[in-house]
């Protein structure tokens, strides 16, 4: 059986009893690193079995052996922070378990784009997940420009060292609707920023952290 665990996004303490549970009895921890999971694990004095790793290295081979771990082990598979299979390679082992008939189950817990959108002042009932941006930037420029016909909310991702050079992008295509920046969430020093993109990057206090940006609609 797969288990998806989600994990503490900063904070450690909001891990759910059931995920503690989940973790403390799987024959196997399948993480994107063994040094953010047995961090997590340690401080939760949890001993994991034994550690198999799943990230955006690894190869079709890779995901069937680990499709057939599922189908005679309890595995629980958690990514570095929030829920998995969500923005990282937990999809593609989905489809290979069920496509096995191995069941799969969620184990419910952190989530970035549900604390992003709790954290809204304005009601959401349709929106874009666009995930990470493209990096190259090229393609970059192309995405923006798809981007600035959608009406809906548009939820943003990309990496911590991008974060000032995405706000800039969002003040050159989206500077007369507002945002929502949420960085570092359910850490110490998460900040949580509204208002129109210039407002928001003069502001600016972070050149990288952590970050989920949401563009309301129109």
């Amino acid at each position: 059986m797969l288990h998806l665990v989600a994990t503490p996004i900063g904070d450690f303490t909001e891990i759910t009893f059931r995920a503690v549970e989940i973790l403390k009895s799987a024959d196997v921890i399948l993480c994107e690193s063994t040094k953010e999971t047995s961090t997590l694990l340690k401080r939760l004095e949890i001993k994991a079995k034994r550690y198999e790793i799943l990230n955006e290295h690894s190869t079709l081979e890779d995901l069937i052996k680990l499709a057939e771990m599922c189908k005679n082990e309890n595995v629980a598979l958690v990514s570095d922070c929030g829920t998995p299979g969500f923005c990282d390679p937990g999809n593609n082992l989905i489809h290979l378990c069920r496509k096995n008939k191995v069941p799969v189950k969620t184990v419910l817990g952190a989530s970035a784009l549900m604390g992003l959108l709790s954290l809204s002042s304005q009601r959401i009932n349709q929106f874009l997940f666009r995930g990470f941006m493209p990096a190259e930037n090229e393609a970059r420029s192309k995405e923006w420009i798809k981007l600035k016909a959608e009406k809906n909310a548009i939820i943003i991702m990309d990496t911590p060292y991008r974060l000032k050079k995405t706000l800039e992008e969002v003040v050159q295509h989206f500077n007369t609707r507002d945002i929502l920046l949420v960085i570092n969430l359910s850490q110490e020093d998460e900040e949580i920023m509204e208002g129109r993109p210039s407002f928001v990057l003069q502001s600016l206090k972070f050149a990288k952290a952590e970050f989920m940006l949401m563009i309301y609609p129109v």
